[in-house]
């Protein structure tokens, strides 16, 4: 809206004053006169002469004077337009633009209008056809976008699309990018590391290393040797970023020592030729597959072991996870990963703990109870871990049984302490993958737990429940983990089950 209502529309019929390549319609062939107006408008200056223009001292008629501009043509008004005011001086009339000049070839609207519409000039040329289209849909999409409202975590499960997120690529210079692992295999969660932990605190962004291993196995160097160098003193292997001092000496890329090259390593596998260390699979790959030796082995080579711990307390028999659970997994009982010598196991718990004889001699699984859970004990050395291959049938039958074997179980104790301490001497010569099913929070026999959740603590600054209440998770994972056991805990609670004391068993 103009700030001037003594002065009437169209009363003047002068030119507007307007930088001095768009005076005459001859040098800008876009201006058009308004209908029922004797002012001529054109398009404003380009986007770099951005300044709104005032009244100049040597204006002849209308010097003093000042007019105002709204704004462009398709944004809402509202209240009365601010005049923007410069003092730089331009032929023609002063004018102050209500609006700052957005881009070349916009046609401004009719001024000094109250509730009439606004009008744009048609252009008399084509030029600047396209520039108003683009100006026009950049103002159309001012609205709230779709992604940026406000995102209900509770209602909307589906974040990401079924066609994945692009994973980001580190900007490298082409040397680098040859010899860099991709993205895809060994990544960080941060694209750059925090110079200090306060730093990190204050940010409050996870730091951690996101490893997808044999992922490129069919360019995957693969080495086999009895030497794997690696630095003296932080044990950082030998990579395509060290320093070689000479052909006998390298530079460690993280703590700067230099260590001595074995001879072995002088000898280039690939081209059977010897004394050129840089061209190693190791210098030239940034991810390579070692075939270790036997010192780098705690033991020989092992079957693939899977052990399934499954709560069947009167609350996991509630939420029916169980059908589901061994439907599942008779589905997919032929893409399980393993070979040949793949061995599989059960145990069921409530108060007490359910093992289970699935040898190939017996018509139909045995159950044998163990309501001790204080000392654990294992009641059978043979037929608890059975060869997936060998004793399928037998598999099959105890999965579809279990739902009805305790079906109507009343026992509300869990005792999910002594089912991993089970679990842990039945794989302590092989080690394998525990898969833990938890429904309710551990109320019996070791690592039982209580509820500390206090509803008026959850705002406090050091929330107690916020760390583990005991450390027998934490033992309990450092066992496995000094056994190449993996603990996976799934938990189908509907009520508080402690998860950082709970969680902490398949963190390690």
């Amino acid at each position: 809206m103009p700030n001037n209502p003594t002065q009437p529309p169209g009363g003047d019929t002068g030119q507007l004053g307007m930088p001095p390549q768009y005076v005459s319609t001859s040098q800008a062939p876009g201006l058009s006169q308004l209908p029922g107006q004797g002012r001529m408008y054109g398009p404003p200056p380009p986007s770099d002469q951005r300044a709104n223009y005032g009244p100049s001292p040597a204006l002849g008629k209308g010097q003093g004077s000042t007019q105002s501009f709204g704004p462009p043509p398709g944004l809402p008004v509202s209240g009365q337009t601010t005049n923007y005011t410069s003092t730089q001086p331009v032929t023609g009339q002063g004018v102050n633009y209500g609006q700052p000049m957005m881009s070349q070839g916009t046609d401004y609207g009719q001024p000094g209008l109250v509730g009439q519409s606004v009008q744009q000039a048609a252009p008399s040329s084509g030029n600047y056809n396209q520039p108003n289209q683009q100006f026009n849909a950049n103002f159309g999409n001012l609205g709230i976008q779709d992604t940026n409202r406000p995102i209900n975590l509770l209602q909307e499960k589906k974040l990401i699309p079924d066609t994945g997120v692009e994973t980001p690529r580190p900007q490298l210079e082409s040397e680098y990018k040859k010899v860099n692992t991709s993205p895809e295999i060994f990544r960080c969660t941060l694209n750059k590391i925090p110079q200090s932990q306060s730093l990190l605190n204050k940010a409050r962004l996870p730091l951690g290393i996101i490893l997808h291993p044999f992922k490129d196995l069919s360019q995957l160097p693969v080495i086999q040797s009895s030497v794997i160098v690696r630095c003296r003193s932080c044990r950082t292997y030998i990579n395509p970023f060290v320093y070689f001092v000479d052909q006998r000496r390298w530079k460690c890329n993280l703590c700067f020592r230099v260590n001595d090259l074995p001879e072995e390593f002088l000898f280039d596998p690939v081209t059977k030729t010897y004394g050129e260390p840089h061209r190693r699979p190791e210098i030239k790959s940034g991810t390579i597959e070692f075939i270790a030796p036997s010192e780098y082995m705690l033991r020989p080579p092992q079957p693939a072991v899977y052990l399934f711990i499954l709560d069947v307390s009167f609350n996991a028999i509630e939420t029916g996870y169980l059908q589901v659970f061994c439907q599942t997994l008779l589905d997919e009982l032929d893409r399980i990963p393993g070979d040949a010598r793949t061995l599989m196991g059960f145990i069921t718990f409530d108060k007490a703990l359910h093992y289970y004889n699935l040898s190939e001699g017996l018509s139909q699984p045995h159950m044998m109870v163990a309501p001790d859970i204080e000392e654990i004990y294992l009641p059978a050395y043979d037929g608890l871990l059975v060869n997936m291959k060998e004793n399928r049938e037998m598999i099959i039958d105890l999965l579809t049984r279990l739902p009805q074997m305790f079906e109507g179980n009343m026992e509300t104790g869990s005792a999910l302490g002594p089912a991993l301490q089970a679990a842990l001497k039945m794989m302590n010569a092989t080690g394998g993958r525990i898969t833990v099913m938890q429904t309710v929070l551990p109320s019996e026999g070791p690592g039982s737990l209580k509820s500390r959740e206090d509803p008026n603590q959850r705002s406090a600054k050091n929330v107690p429940n916020m760390g583990p209440a005991t450390d027998f998770y934490k033992k309990m994972a450092l066992d496995c983990s000094a056994q190449q056991i993996a603990v996976d805990i799934f938990l189908l609670n509907g009520q508080y089950v402690d998860l950082s004391s709970i969680g902490i068993g398949s963190y390690m």
